[in-house]
């Protein structure tokens, strides 16, 4: 067997879908108040390697399952050994960690560690489980918060909840990828995703309200509401009609559909709490992710070329 190419590895670890992550502690810091520092800037790369390392542990895990169902897949394909899989989810474990502590300090442990352990147990023992989209979602939802530390739980909480909500959706319907998903099931993600969008907009016009009291003028106000309303409306426009697509013909297609628009809709998510928490910079930062993450999808669409899932 040739060694596996650059390619390989990045359909692996799912390259374009790791781009959805980096904006959670982003959207961490934003709502616990933190400022953008060089060291703070490493919280996002742990993020994506700790996701990259769990998309490798996936593939590991679900090996002989993929050489069934998805058998273009690195490992059934015969382009990855298990073994380097396994050992590419170890790796990328081991150094989202240590980017955390970088980042985050000894204090980002208590966060990274029950995060990088649901990973884990999610990839190897909860996925089919019906316990598997609440791990899941705990994995974002705990992501969202080491952006904000240990001492600023609290005031991310409600950015975690959205996010794990939202995370939670997905993971239901990509179980249907496959085998098809159900109506019921994709018309409650679809109801999940009105109450995400309904709850991050009215939390941004109370925000926007109590800015007043802590000196923000007018216009910056107004601009962080315009902004987080706007993103919020392309998370929605981003992934539910995909989802009302999936309860109207519950197939396997629509299914894939939606779970790959939902896993892109984190992005927007992601900068409507930014914009909430007045970090328009970091929306800035995540436009510009959305734009890479366009480009690596293209990219990977070459002739002849079996398109990857992103799940």
């Amino acid at each position: 067997m040739s060694a596996p190419t650059l390619r390989d590895h990045l359909d692996l670890v799912r390259a374009p879908a790791v781009l959805s992550v980096v904006g959670d502690t982003l959207a961490g810091a934003a709502a616990a108040g933190h400022r953008p520092t060089p060291r703070r800037a490493l919280l996002p790369l742990a993020s994506a390697c700790l996701y990259a390392g769990g998309m490798a542990l996936n593939d590991y895990a679900d090996r002989h399952l993929d050489a069934l169902e998805r058998p273009e897949r690195p490992i059934p394909s015969g382009r990855v050994t298990p073994r380097r899989a396994l050992a590419v989810a170890t790796g990328l474990t081991a150094g989202g960690i240590a980017l955390a502590v970088a980042g985050g300090g000894r204090r980002a442990l208590p966060v990274v560690l029950p995060l990088a352990a649901s990973v884990w147990t999610y990839d190897t023992v909860a996925k089919e489980s019906p316990a598997g989209p609440l791990v899941m979602a705990a994995c974002r939802g705990l992501d969202v918060l080491l952006g904000a530390g240990v001492g600023h739980l609290r005031a991310a909480a409600p950015a975690a909840a959205t996010l794990a909500v939202h995370t939670a959706g997905v993971t239901v319907l990509s179980r249907g990828e496959v085998h098809g998903t159900t109506a019921p099931v994709a018309t409650t993600v679809a109801a999940g995703t009105l109450a995400v969008a309904g709850s991050v907009v009215l939390g941004a016009v109370r925000a926007a309200s109590g800015a007043r009291t802590l000196g923000e003028g007018p216009g910056l106000r107004r601009a962080r509401l315009a902004v987080s309303v706007a993103a919020t409306a392309a998370y929605a426009a981003t992934c539910l009609p995909r989802q009302v697509d999936a309860a109207q013909a519950p197939t396997a297609d629509h299914a894939r559909t939606a779970t790959r628009s939902g896993i892109r809709a984190m992005l927007p998510l992601q900068a409507a709490w930014a914009a909430r928490g007045g970090h328009l910079p970091s929306v800035a930062v995540l436009a510009g992710v959305e734009v890479a993450g366009r480009f690596v999808r293209r990219a990977s669409r070459r002739p002849g070329r079996v398109e990857m899932s992103e799940t």
